[in-house]
């Protein structure tokens, strides 16, 4: 059976295991207090062009969302997501777990336009009763979406500004970030990021690591005692260095990125195979999650040799699927889809 059902199937990548062994017996401060950590965000900081940043690691997505979103909200404030946004839809409530309400606009092949967030905006200022209503106290957006798209340099421009009119906070969920900044054609770097966003992160679960996701709050803005709303989630380990000694080892030699590419250069591949073979393309992407349409007897002939993500069912009866790639993607694996698929 291939496997393309996701990108987290895997463990690590050989290099951050290797940083992992080397480092395994040094005896070092616990809660990420240690110089792995702290040399970690240095790289980190350093690669987003932010000296002042200040960077948090943490080991899982939903567990970075939950935490920043809670602590830069308000009581009474919610955060504002495409319907399709991952901590709408895919976190088992965990953000309404807190208090805090997901908003929700319709997307765009997973995107939030900016015309949908001045709309919404506009509309619940407009409401004079607006007081009695959640407050937008953030915007959520991921890059790549949930449909694998990204967003251009002028999309990420004008969602910021719409957000710094209203004095808003935008956050970017970054768990693929890696397949997103190396993807073709994309104007889109870690820098536009780092400038755009008041907060984002990067994701290292899904682009090598074993777990962990650096949280970067890019304008020295870190809600106050933000080390202490980590411990009070239950989310501060007390062997920090877990996080710290692999992003060290994914931001040294620029490990991180050169990831990044592999699955993207597989994930070419598999398009290719997917358009020779005359398969529908549900929605077009250059990222490593690749969306297709199949028909009853093709879900049912690709499925008993291929490992795929169920996605959606369409209203013709026909399903929807994810090929994705991974960092460890082999090319012999990609090959083999020529002759089963």
């Amino acid at each position: 059976m291939l496997v393309f059902e996701s990108d987290y199937t895997e463990g690590a990548s050989p290099e951050i295991l290797q940083h992992l062994v080397e480092t395994n017996k040094e005896t070092l401060v616990s809660y990420g207090l240690d110089k792995y950590s702290s040399s970690a965000k240095e790289k980190i900081k350093k690669a987003c062009g932010k000296p002042s940043a200040e960077v948090f690691l943490l080991t899982g997505g939903t567990q970075t969302n939950q935490i920043v979103i809670d602590t830069v909200l308000a009581p009474y404030e919610g955060v504002i997501s495409a319907d399709t946004g991952h901590v709408n839809a895919h976190e088992a409530g965990a953000i309404e777990f807190t208090g805090h309400k997901v908003l929700t606009v319709p997307h765009e092949n997973g995107k939030i336009m900016s015309s949908a967030l001045t709309k919404y905006l506009e509309t619940y200022y407009a409401d004079e009763t607006h007081e009695h209503i959640v407050r937008p106290g953030m915007v959520y957006i991921s890059h790549p979406t949930e449909y694998g798209t990204l967003y251009t340099k002028d999309e990420l421009y004008s969602i910021a500004n719409i957000c710094r009119k209203y004095d808003i906070p935008l956050y970017l969920d970054g768990a693929r970030l890696g397949y997103g900044l190396m993807s073709r054609g994309t104007d889109v770097t870690l820098e536009v990021i780092a400038d755009a966003c008041d907060v984002f992160y990067i994701g290292g679960t899904k682009v090598g690591a074993l777990c962990g996701e650096a949280v970067v709050f890019t304008h020295a803005n870190a809600p106050r005692h933000f080390f202490s709303s980590i411990k009070q989630h239950g989310a501060l380990l007390a062997k920090g260095r877990l996080v710290g000694v692999q992003f060290d080892a994914m931001f040294t030699d620029d490990l991180y990125f050169r990831l990044g590419a592999h699955a993207i250069k597989m994930a070419d591949k598999v398009r290719e195979i997917l358009r020779e073979k005359g398969y529908r393309f549900y929605i077009e992407t250059v990222t490593n999650q690749i969306f297709v349409e199949l028909t009853p007897e093709e879900y049912k002939k690709v499925t008993e040799n291929v490992k795929v993500g169920f996605w959606e069912r369409t209203a013709a009866g026909n399903t929807v699927v994810r090929f994705a790639t991974s960092w460890s993607t082999r090319e012999e694996n990609v090959e083999a889809l020529r002759v089963v698929l």
